[in-house]
Parts: C-alpha cells; structure tokens; sequence
C-alpha cells in the first residue's frame, strides 16, 4: 500500500478519535471510549508506517492540518459547532499549506 494511502488512514483514524471524544464523558460511555482508544491507535500505527519514506515534519504537518480541518468540518456537522468566516479562511490556508507542501516542495518523496 502506498505510503499517502497510510498517512490518509492515519488522518481518518485521528479525526474520528477525536470527533468522539466528547461523547465518551470523561472516559465514562463504554464504546466512544472503545472508539477512541482504537482510533488513536490505528491513527499512530498507519503515521508510523508512512515515515520511512515521508520525512517526519512533512508527515506531521500533514496529518495535523488535515485533521484540524477534518475535525472542524465534523464538529459543524455531528455537534452543530459555529464555523465562521474566521474559521473559513483559517482552514482554507491550512489546506493552502498543505497543497503548497506537497506540490512544491524539494523533498524527496517517494
């Protein structure tokens, strides 16, 4: 499997840990619980599986953003969270970055 296939799997795996979070009540709910735990560590094994060919900070970035805007974009849907014109435009240039990245970037990728 490709190693942007994994770093893709490590995003997805990190925004629904995330985004369930808020329903586990302190670690309280039986499965959101069970959803995090298993999330965080698909998201890790599948992040792990992508660094002996993507450099870690490009790895990272990546990851981080994409689940930012990920996670965002989830929270206005599942938990009704206001996305303004701020939020917008913030996610726009995370997103920005990350294609600025990828396409322009001098680091060997393989």
């Amino acid at each position: 499997m490709s190693r942007w296939a994994y770093l893709g799997l490590a995003i997805i795996s990190e925004v629904i840990a995330t985004t369930s979070l808020k329903s586990t009540e302190g670690f309280t709910k039986f499965l959101p619980s069970t959803i995090v735990v298993i999330g965080y560590c698909a998201a890790f094994y599948f992040l792990s599986l992508t660094l002996d060919s993507i450099p870690i900070g490009v790895v990272y970035a990546i990851w981080s953003g994409a689940g930012i805007v990920g996670i965002a974009i989830l929270s206005w849907i599942i938990y009704g969270q206001n996305l303004d014109l701020g939020t917008g435009i913030g996610m726009a240039l995370i997103i920005a970055g990350i294609i600025v990245m990828r396409l322009y970037s001098n680091v060997d990728f393989a």
